[in-house]
């Protein structure tokens, strides 16, 4: 197990739960939020920085300040959601690090910084966490890969800054790979994602629910101790209530939000917008520190019938 250190036990303990287990929501994205905040015809390049960043104002305001802590972008949200006292006093600031969309080598894909975020600028934002997302494909590419090396240089340029570094990982389909292909090999790939990124130093980890819960198993034993934290990648409150509480129950650390939650209070007038993140949004996420805390969730949860990596899972990715 990679150790934290005292500076990254109090940052742990900022985005935790009471109870000592993560909770996170997820409020980075970018283009991921425009999409769903518009059905016009050009999408969303119909939607403004200025109405983008409202609607982010608003998340914080009405529903991330009620949680443990709360990831934002620095493109966008940062630093003025800081700077205007938006951001609550008690909510831990977590700030993602990487820019929307990736480059493509050889087939394979890597995520690039968003310019000018470094450690120590995450410091300057006000970040108390710092995240970044990776993608791997762990049977083509290991600890000594491009992918490690750069998960190994963010490690230590984060500790030495003494930040706590989340280490996102989404797997993906390589071209030519079918569906069933990819569907069949996803959990293995969840666990031996998470085996490398340990393997490079990462001390906590925010991956994809691997479908069942002998697949939440796996990834627990292949994190060897270090904390994972399962993301809801588009999917529906009610299956990610589910996947959450099967990932806990066969070792997960917690839970890390976004389009589960608010999705669906976004495509409205401002006004409407702030009613619903209100009314629907903020009791989803008392539902979900519920569950991540150990609370039964609605319903059956057991293997026979649960969620698995179809649909928006299978894609793999959250895009920012």
């Amino acid at each position: 197990m990679n150790e934290l250190t005292t500076l990254e036990r109090r940052a742990m303990a900022a985005i935790s739960t009471p109870a000592g287990r993560m909770l996170i929501v997820a409020a980075d994205q970018r283009n991921g939020m425009k999409a769903v905040m518009t059905d016009a015809p050009d999408g969303p390049d119909s939607v403004t920085a200025d109405q983008l960043a409202a609607a982010k104002a608003d998340l914080v305001r009405h529903l991330g300040n009620h949680a443990p802590a709360i990831l934002l972008d620095p493109e966008v949200a940062l630093p003025r959601i800081v700077d205007d006292g938006t951001l609550a006093r008690g909510t831990a600031l977590v700030v993602g690090m990487d820019a929307s969309g990736f480059e493509t080598v050889d087939g394979l894909r890597y995520t690039r910084y968003v310019e000018g975020v470094t450690a120590r600028s995450v410091r300057q934002l006000g970040g108390d966490v710092a995240k970044m997302l990776f993608y791997l494909r762990p049977d083509r590419q290991g600890a000594g890969s491009r992918v490690g090396d750069e998960i190994r240089s963010l490690v230590k340029a984060c500790e030495e800054e003494g930040l706590l570094l989340i280490v996102e990982v989404l797997t993906y389909r390589l071209d030519g790979e079918s569906e069933e292909e990819y569907r069949a090999l996803f959990p293995q790939l969840v666990a031996d994602a998470a085996r490398i990124c340990v393997e490079c130093g990462a001390k906590v980890l925010k991956l994809p629910y691997p479908g069942s819960a002998q697949g939440s198993a796996m990834v627990t034993a292949a994190a060897s101790g270090v904390p994972w934290a399962v993301l809801s990648a588009g999917v529906d409150h009610d299956t990610f209530i589910r996947q959450v509480q099967i990932a806990v129950a066969n070792g997960a650390s917690g839970a890390m939000a976004g389009r589960s939650l608010w999705k669906d209070s976004l495509a409205v007038a401002p006004e409407v917008r702030r009613q619903l993140l209100t009314s629907r949004a903020l009791p989803r996420l008392r539902e979900l520190q519920a569950v991540v805390d150990g609370a039964p969730a609605r319903g059956a949860v057991t293997d026979q019938g649960a969620p698995t990596i179809d649909g928006v899972v299978t894609r793999g990715s959250t895009g920012p």
